[in-house]
């Protein structure tokens, strides 16, 4: 009798908090007191070699509270399917969650079970590129292009993208893609780096980490603004002689303003020449990123860092609402739904530069745009990739930055493990962190309690 295939077995969340508002690591216009937070899942399996998958959502702490919950709301779809089958076709359980009508009824397609749906759907992909014993990025750049048009869910986006569009895409974009693969090994992907800019930081500190961020090789930094005009014109002209004149500043909204506030914002910062402003107003409001984008030029206009689904991507394309498409690898529906953007992307000729300002978020989209430089657009121009200098450590395979680059990964997977002895302290309530500093006499608290 041939052995039984190997299956999911179980389908394990943690919820795990780390108290980054404790330094203000994180703090924006809009999030004034973070604490970096991941609701966690991990695919078990009976596979001999005990291969595992692991996957996240992305909170500020206590959404983490609804974001568990959500994720186990899924167990059903997933235990006991072949590993052989979700490893040779990821889009099969992703149409399979997202159309759930039960849950499909909750959004559909955005918010918290949207999320939890990519926390799953990305703890497959990184259990199919550890069976297939590569990175992410490479396990894609590698696939036929036929396959990678069939885990695209093309609903509600052909009046935009088709799927034959697509495949004449992946197939052009396949065209010097081992060339680019060694480049990348070589040199790695560009990136930019936020960690000087956040709101809660002192101009000392600022200063301090701009400088660093220079000398590292960064070519770009990010600075959140939208709080106070006149704090915000000071801590720019602040960077702006930390870096010199010929790095880039961005700066970052976080949704703060309406429509006319933005603008008129922006105008009264451009005399520090903004590369581009960063979620100026709602997300959700395609007609106002335009006039933004209008009033505003030649300073870009970037989003996407909290764009739900493709469906608003792809109407913010045919607006013409962005200069810079920003993706992030747990907001939609996990890399089946990311394929889609960075295809849109790709045929509107607009380039993706990803958010990556969370506990996990570098590690899992530098596999996205790698493989969007190898195997679709063929090119870095214009590309960085966000990058934050917190947390990485709680990860197996953390990302490697050198001279202001992403090292492309070489292990197996995602780059989603998290070290065991991470998840022990830092699962909330009962993690060996969490456990002590919760029983703390009151008058010991700080600002930016997890609880």
């Amino acid at each position: 009798m041939s052995p039984s295939p190997a299956r999911v077995t179980a389908v394990d969340t943690y919820d795990i908090r780390f108290p980054t508002s404790r330094e203000l690591d994180g703090s924006d216009a809009m999030n004034p007191d973070p604490d970096y937070s991941a609701a966690y899942v991990v695919l078990r399996t009976d596979a001999a070699d005990g291969v595992e998958g692991h996957g996240f959502s992305f909170t500020i702490g206590r959404g983490n509270d609804v974001q568990v919950a959500a994720i186990d709301a899924l167990r059903g779809h997933v235990a006991g399917r072949s590993l052989d089958e979700l490893c040779a076709d990821p889009g099969s359980l992703s149409r399979d969650l997202v159309g759930d009508s039960q849950l499909r009824w909750l959004g559909p397609e955005k918010g918290v079970m949207h999320m939890a749906i990519g926390a799953v759907v990305n703890a497959v992909w990184d259990l199919a590129a550890k069976r297939a014993r590569k990175p992410l990025w490479q396990l894609l750049a590698d696939a036929d292009p036929r396959w990678l048009v069939g885990q695209v869910d093309f609903r509600y986006i052909t009046d935009a993208l088709t799927p034959e569009e697509a495949l004449e895409l992946l197939n052009r974009g396949r065209e010097g893609a081992a060339g680019r693969a060694a480049t990348l090994r070589a040199h790695g992907y560009p990136a930019y780096t936020t960690s000087p800019g956040w709101l809660g930081y002192s101009d000392e500190k600022l200063t301090r980490l701009a400088v660093a961020a220079v000398a590292g090789g960064f070519r770009q930094i990010k600075l959140k603004v939208g709080a106070d005009l006149a704090d915000d014109l000071r801590r720019c002209h602040v960077a702006r002689a930390a870096v010199g004149p010929d790095v880039r500043i961005a700066l970052d909204a976080n949704q703060r303003w309406d429509v006319d506030e933005a603008i008129s914002w922006t105008k009264a910062l451009s005399e520090l020449q903004p590369y581009w402003i960063e979620e100026p107003t709602s997300p959700d409001d395609i007609l106002g990123h335009a006039a933004v984008r209008e009033a505003v030029a030649p300073v870009k206009v970037a989003t996407g860092e909290h764009v739900q689904n493709r469906i608003v991507f792809k109407q913010l394309l045919q607006a013409g609402s962005i200069d810079i498409l920003q993706i992030d690898a747990a907001r939609v529906a996990g890399v089946n739904e990311n394929l889609a953007v960075l295809l849109l992307a790709a045929k509107f000729g607009v380039p993706v530069c990803p958010h990556a300002g969370g506990v996990g978020l570098c590690e899992l989209v530098q596999h996205l745009s790698m493989f969007d430089f190898v195997a679709l657009s063929g090119t870095t121009d214009d590309r960085v990739i966000e990058y934050v200098d917190h947390l990485h450590d709680h990860f197996t395979e953390p990302v490697v930055i050198r001279d202001g680059h992403y090292r492309a990964p070489t292990a197996p997977g995602f780059s989603a493990t998290m070290r065991p002895e991470s998840i022990a302290e830092f699962t909330y309530p009962g993690g060996a962190f969490w456990a002590a500093d919760l029983t703390r006499p009151k008058a010991d608290d700080r600002k930016g309690h997890a609880a």
